[in-house]
């Protein structure tokens, strides 16, 4: 029924209850309950005309206990990515929102992320990441992280690298929520 390159995907789930854990629900006594849907969209560039084009978006929607005090609206995320490559390189982005209906010190997700790779020839590759998910709420903190990495395989033999920060963890703006890391991991198939 759809066309070519374009893929879409539809998901519900009818009167989640409060009474346990399930399928977009939470324990006894929390909201998210009652219905909920996913929506999703992808065209790749067989529908798109572009060699190596990929976007895509979905929507999500589930209803919220609105007799709870601690909230007063239901649970919405959307979403939006793009992907290119070309040659050696390959790009992404990609865009969500969040809101969580609660009532109190509203609460909700703007989040975004780049990356790009590049593989040099069939046994060197680079890339470079980055992401920030700003916190919407009373006091709007932007947790953030980017990681560059290095690959280098000869043969059996391959060895990897990567360097990555993230400063405001769990969204908190003490030094102690900054953190810095560098991985190397060395493999070898006999």
């Amino acid at each position: 029924m759809m066309p070519d390159g374009l893929t879409a995907r539809i998901a519900y789930s009818p009167n989640v209850g409060g009474s346990g854990a399930a399928d977009n629900g939470a324990s006894a006594g929390q909201g998210p309950k009652g219905s909920g849907f996913d929506v999703t969209l992808e065209m790749s560039d067989a529908m798109l005309g572009t060699s190596g084009l990929s976007i895509g978006a979905g929507i999500s929607q589930t209803d919220q206990d609105q007799t709870n005090t601690a909230y007063n609206g239901d649970v919405d995320e959307q979403t939006f990515y793009v992907t290119y490559a070309v040659s050696g390189f390959t790009l992404g982005y990609q865009w969500s929102d969040e809101d969580l209906g609660t009532a109190s010190n509203e609460l909700g997700y703007e989040n975004t992320g780049y990356g790009i790779t590049f593989a040099v020839n069939d046994d060197l590759s680079i890339g470079y990441n980055h992401y920030e998910s700003e916190q919407d709420n009373d006091t709007d903190v932007t947790a953030e992280a980017s990681s560059f990495q290095i690959a280098y395989s000869m043969g059996g033999a391959s060895i990897r690298v990567a360097e990555a920060t993230s400063d405001n963890n769990k969204y908190q703006t003490t030094a102690m929520y900054d953190k810095d890391a560098t991985t190397i991991s060395v493999s070898l198939a006999f």
